[in-house]
Parts: structure tokens; C-alpha cells; sequence
């Protein structure tokens, strides 16, 4: 006898019990990402730095989907953007700030789990100020470095001084990798407080032409990709991270230019 599927109220191709699995699906991916980022931790604990590294960034892939797949399902809803900013915090904020502990800044004593703690707390305000302002900012830019963009730069720095087998200690021979360590931790954690605009790239699909700044990194993006294929993945990955980071200061700059420029212009009409 040939089975058919059920229908109605409790069948399988029940409407609600569809959007039901559609709504599961983003909070699979954001589930994902935090099971990574507890992974780095644990990782860094057992002195496993490259796998805690490749776990961040393992976790900012699966965050880059959940939202998508969510407006591709049109399953948005409130408890997934918390759930998001919950998992953001522990695989974006605690994670990072753990793993380049555990990696070198446990040797400044107390200057070491304090800016770590810096980070970690810059990480919290960062997505308590995003959660609060999302409706209110302007979508084409992020105020502020993003998490994951700040833990591609601590966790990429570790990755890449990892794959390498660089040594690291405050003391001896290595004591400038500790200190660039100690100062990128930091300088990630205040870019993210601060409200430097960050191109998010959420416009691209939706307008044709581009900002020409964009269009540039666009085009020195692909340069750089180029030029590092035959490279390793760590020194890509982090390379971009920095390349990122400080683009925000350099967008902030050209605009405060811009503005500068715009009453001589006038001046000049009249």
C-alpha cells in the first residue's frame, strides 16, 4: 500500500509547523556560532591556539549567515537578534579576549587581564549601543567597529604568530610581538566604543553606484587577495582584519575633509 503524507492540522506540509522549521533554521546557524566561540575558549585553556583562532573565525562565518538566512525565510524576529547579540558577545567579546590572554597577555600581570577585560567590556557596550540605536542609524554604516571585526584582529593576530610557531613571552627576544599583542587587544576594544563610522556594505545590493572610497577598497581588496594567494590563509585573514580596522578612521577623515571643502566651494559660487 503506497503511503501519501500527512495533511491538515498535523500534517507534515502544515503551514505552521513550515514556518516553524523556518524560524529554527537562523537560530541553528547563530547556535552554531556561539558553540565555536565556546570552543576557542576551551581550545585556549588546553594551550590549542591555532584551533581557538580558526574556531572565532569559523564562528564569524556561521554570524554572517544567520541574519541572511533569516531575511531570506522571512523568519526575523525579536528573539533572534537577542539570541545574536547574545552569542556575539560570548563568541566576539569573551572568546577573543580569553584566547589572547591564555596566548601572551597573562605575562603583564595585571595590565594583561585588564586590557582584556577592556575588550571584553568594550564588546558589551558595542552591542548594547547597536541593539538600541538599529532603528535610529544610518544602515550603510556601523558606528563603531563590529565584534567580529575586532576579534578577527586579536584572534588573527594569534592565528597567524600560532601557525608560525612564533614564540611570544615578555621576556627574551620576543617582547615586541607581547607588546603589538597588548596594543592591538586595546586598540580593537576602544574602535569598537567609538563612533567612527564603519562601511557595513548593506547597500550594494540595493543601488548601483557605489561611493567612490568603496569602489577603491573594492578594487584594493581584490589587488591584495591577489597578491597573497600564494600566501597562507592566517596572514590573509588578518591582513584584511587591520586593513578594516583602520578603515573606518580614514572614512571619518575624508568626510571631515569633504566637509572642510564644501564652504570654500560655496564661497567660490557666490
Amino acid at each position: 500500500m503506497r503511503l501519501r503524507p500527512l495533511r491538515g492540522r498535523r500534517g507534515l506540509l502544515n503551514p505552521a509547523l513550515r514556518k516553524r522549521g523556518m524560524f529554527v533554521l537562523p537560530n541553528l546557524f547563530t547556535t552554531a556560532a556561539l558553540f565555536f566561540g565556546f570552543c576557542a575558549i576551551v581550545l585556549a585553556m588546553n594551550q590549542d591556539f591555532v584551533r581557538a583562532a580558526e574556531a572565532i573565525f569559523v564562528a564569524m562565518i556561521l554570524d554572517s549567515l544567520d541574519g541572511r538566512v533569516a531575511r531570506a525565510t522571512h523568519t526575523q524576529s525579536e528573539f533572534g537578534a537577542e539570541f545574536d547579540s547574545l552569542s556575539d558577545m560570548v563568541s566576539f567579546g569573551v572568546a577573543p579576549a580569553l584566547v589572547v590572554y591564555e596566548w601572551t597577555l597573562r605575562g603583564f600581570g595585571k595590565w594583561g587581564w585588564m586590557v582584556a577585560f577592556f575588550y571584553c567590556a568594550m564588546a558589551a557596550l558595542r552591542l548594547a549601543r547597536f541593539n538600541t540605536n538599529i532603528e535610529v542609524v544610518d544602515k550603510r554604516y556601523f558606528q563603531g567597529l563590529p565584534s567580529p571585526a575586532a576579534a578577527a584582529i586579536v584572534a588573527g593576530l594569534v592565528w597567524v604568530a600560532s601557525d608560525h610557531q612564533i614564540a611570544v613571552g615578555t621576556t627574551g627576544n620576543h617582547v615586541a610581538l607581547d607588546w603589538i599583542a597588548l596594543i592591538l587587544t586595546a586598540y580593537a576594544g576602544a574602535t569598537m566604543f567609538v563612533t567612527v563610522p564603519f562601511y557595513s556594505g548593506k547597500d550594494l545590493s540595493q543601488r548601483r553606484r557605489v561611493p567612490v572610497a568603496v569602489g577603491v577598497t573594492i578594487i584594493l581588496g581584490i589587488v591584495l587577495l591577489l597578491l597573497t594567494a600564494s600566501a597562507d590563509l592566517p596572514i590573509f585573514a588578518f591582513t584584511l582584519a587591520i586593513a578594516y580596522g583602520v578603515s573606518g578612521y580614514l572614512l571619518w577623515l575624508w568626510k571631515r575633509l569633504r566637509q572642510a571643502q564644501e564652504p570654500e566651494r560655496q564661497q567660490k559660487l557666490f
